[in-house]
This record gives C-alpha cells, structure tokens and sequence, in this order.
C-alpha cells in the first residue's frame, strides 16, 4: 500500500467529504485537484485496455468507444484515483501512478472504470444513504476488481491488502471483504 503522510490524507478527505456534501464548486476546490485545468485522453496514458477481457466485460460493444472518449485529469494530491462525477473523468495521483503497486494501479483502474458505466447508466455514486463500504456501487466496482484480482493470481489476504485503504477501519474492511466473499485474517 502507498504510504500517505497526514497532509495529503488531510487534503484527501476534505476533497471526499466536500464532494459527498456537493461543496466543492462553492468553495472552488478544483484548482487543488486539477490546477492546470487540463484533461487528457485516457487512451493516451493507458494505452491497450480496450483489449483486456475484464474491461470488455464492463463496457461491452462500447468498450472502445468510451475508452476514447474517456477524460483523465491528474493530480498531485494524495489518495489514488477516482471519478469526477460532475463530469465524468477520471481523477489519478500522480504521485500513485508513480509510487504505486502496479498491480493495485490496474485493479483501481479496472473499479473506477466500473464506476465511469455507472455513471453512464445515471447511478448516483456517492449515495449519501450509505457508508463507503455498504454502497451498491462501490460493491458492484470492487466484486469487478477481486474477480480480475483473482484472475491474476492474488491470493485473498493479497486481495484484502489491496482493499484496504487509509479511510477504511478494520470493521469496514472486514465487512467490505465478507460482501465480496474474500477471507480477510
């Protein structure tokens, strides 16, 4: 797991909490995520995962498509990636996709591609009626990645290592794994 310091944690959960309550546009927070403004072609960066089975299974016939029409924005915040959902790109640290495990970089990649057909489909993905860990669409995204995972060859404590997350408690993490069906000790 990526060591944060207590800055970018800090700067990380303001960021989510001021996404979940719908501040950030109040308090113009979109400089501290994206301070040039730029977006970039997710085909660019991640070159090939139009052709990766489990990305085809998320998208389906569109897989092309969306991924070229994917937008991916960077960061040098903390935390890892996720999606903007008030314009559907993609989020990355810079710092993770630098820092980070390879092979938790593609797992993420292939839960926030899960959330971008969500939002496609009109899901709400911060439902505020649930905790991270119980939301239908966080679920859905993470049984997307432990299915890949174990496809790759990651054993469950391997996968439980990936799950788990610096906003996450060991109860959380334990009832996130116990509803993917992965054995957490």
């Amino acid at each position: 797991m990526l060591t944060t310091n207590w800055r970018e944690l800090l700067l990380t959960t303001l960021l989510r909490l001021f996404q979940r309550l719908r501040l950030e546009r109040l308090f113009h927070v979109d400089w501290l995520v994206n301070p040039t403004g730029a977006t970039y072609r997710f085909t660019d960066y991640f070159k090939g995962l139009e052709k990766v089975e489990a990305v085809k299974q998320i998208f389906g016939e569109k897989t092309i498509e969306v991924l070229q029409n994917l937008k991916v924005k960077f960061t040098y915040i903390g935390g890892y990636m996720w999606i903007d959902p008030r314009d559907g790109s993609l989020v990355v640290s810079t710092r993770y996709l630098n820092e980070g495990d390879k092979t938790g970089i593609y797992l993420d990649l292939v839960h926030e591609l899960v959330h971008i057909r969500q939002l496609m489909e009109g899901k709400k993905l911060f439902p505020a009626e649930y905790d991270y860990v119980d939301r239908p669409t966080e679920i859905e995204a993470y049984q997307h990645a432990v299915h890949e995972a174990r496809r790759l060859g990651l054993n469950d404590q391997q996968i439980c290592e990936y799950l788990k997350t610096e906003w996450m408690s060991n109860e959380d993490l334990r009832k996130l794994a116990k509803s993917l069906d992965v054995k957490c000790t």
